[in-house]
């Protein structure tokens, strides 16, 4: 198997349905050891049940990345209960409701800080907390969206603190290549998660990426969780720094594809019914 002996912490799965979840199976099938973060007792009743299906019922740790005290706390959780690690994933994002919605120059810069602070930030205070764990040709993983590199409806604040991420991303995958230290992110088409139900007309975005892409389909978790395990795991030794799309092609397109009317007139098309 691809990642046996490898061990790793997922930060951020909500659910079975979340991207995290996608990947920590992924990586679990190919032999990986995981453990597992939460954010609030609310949300530990829900990663919990997860965390034995992969076999680490022992390996769940809370972990609120705006207390810097609780990262301090996994890091030295995580090194008693299993010494060195492998890879990191960071699935963690947050933009107050205010900043999807709205007037973008009415966002308040209090937003603006927690957006940042939280998406971005964060990946930086848990590379450097847990960083001496880290083994050699190890693997650091965050997750984007398309809305940190063009303009998305009601996406708004995220698409800022994306941005932030994806550059945040590369400028680590330089200063941590010396460690022998990979970091990647994957810019994942729209799926229904948790957090995806925040972003208005979201039914529609799905829509629009179904028609458009050059494969005629949303991805699911189970793609995406394919692609983060290649790049937590040996088989992308030699990529760093990299914004990893697996949209099914979404990101590629200039112009949507059309069709024309019995008149000529071009008419957007949808290639399905609506759901």
């Amino acid at each position: 198997m691809i990642m046996k002996g490898k061990k790793g912490v997922i930060l951020g799965v909500a659910n079975n349905k979340s991207i995290a979840y996608g990947i920590a199976k992924a990586c679990a099938a190919q032999g990986a050891e995981i453990a597992f973060t939460y954010l609030n007792d609310s949300l530990k009743k829900r990663v919990v049940p997860i965390a034995e299906e992969f076999g680490s019922a022992d390996c769940v740790y809370p972990c609120d990345v705006s207390k810097p005290e609780e990262i301090k706390a996994l890091k030295e959780s995580i090194e008693k209960d299993m010494g060195k690690i492998d890879f990191i994933v960071h699935s963690i994002a947050f933009a107050p409701k205010e900043g999807l919605s709205g007037r973008f120059y009415d966002i308040s810069k209090e937003a603006f800080d927690i957006a940042m602070d939280i998406s971005v930030y964060s990946l930086i205070e848990v590379v450097r907390e847990l960083k001496p764990l880290l083994s050699e040709n190890s693997s650091v993983l965050t997750l984007t969206y398309y809305g940190g590199a063009k303009y998305i409806p009601n996406y708004n604040l995220m698409g800022v603190a994306k941005a932030a991420l994806e550059m945040t991303t590369k400028y680590l995958a330089e200063d941590l290549g010396k460690d022998g230290i990979r970091v990647n992110a994957i810019s994942a088409g729209p799926i229904k998660t948790l957090a995806a139900a925040g972003i208005g007309d979201f039914r529609f975005m799905l829509k629009w990426n179904e028609a458009h892409s050059p494969l005629k389909k949303n991805v699911s978790i189970d793609e995406v969780g394919n692609s983060g395990m290649y790049l937590l795991s040996d088989l992308s030794s030699a990529v760093t720094g990299e914004i990893h799309y697996v949209d099914s092609g979404f990101n590629i397109m200039g112009m949507p594809a059309v069709e024309f009317n019995e008149d000529g007139r071009p008419t957007i098309a949808w290639n399905g019914t609506d759901k």
